[in-house]
């Protein structure tokens, strides 16, 4: 069975289909061509709860870049298309509890049929 992958924060960019990639913390074991289920939360569920799917996906890369080094391309292809480097690397950092000289992973990916 696929991880569970997180969009609690950019549900309606990755449901439109604006967002090809993903910064995250962790996930450095992630390899191209593994598969993951995306989800609208995967942690925090109630006892009773199912993570509500928003879609399968396979990875296509995976590489460590300092957050702060992140170009308005990327922004967009998070799907964040009215939003400078400068203004997502803060609103990930305050979300993420890091700073802009962390190190993430970037992966991106592309949806696959269910």
């Amino acid at each position: 069975m696929p991880r569970l992958m997180s969009f609690a924060l950019t549900k309606p960019q990755f449901l439109d289909g604006t967002k090809t990639e993903t910064r995250r913390l962790g996930w450095q074991r992630l390899r191209p061509g593994e598969e993951f289920i995306a989800v609208e939360k995967a942690m925090g569920l109630k006892r009773g709860e199912s993570p509500v799917h928003l879609g399968r996906c396979r990875v296509v890369s995976v590489v460590r870049e300092l957050l702060n080094l992140i170009t308005q391309d990327a922004v967009i292809s998070e799907g964040f298309q009215h939003m400078t480097p400068t203004g997502f690397v803060a609103m990930f950092c305050e979300h993420m509890g890091c700073e802009p000289e962390d190190y993430v992973t970037v992966i991106r990916f592309e949806k696959v049929a269910s």
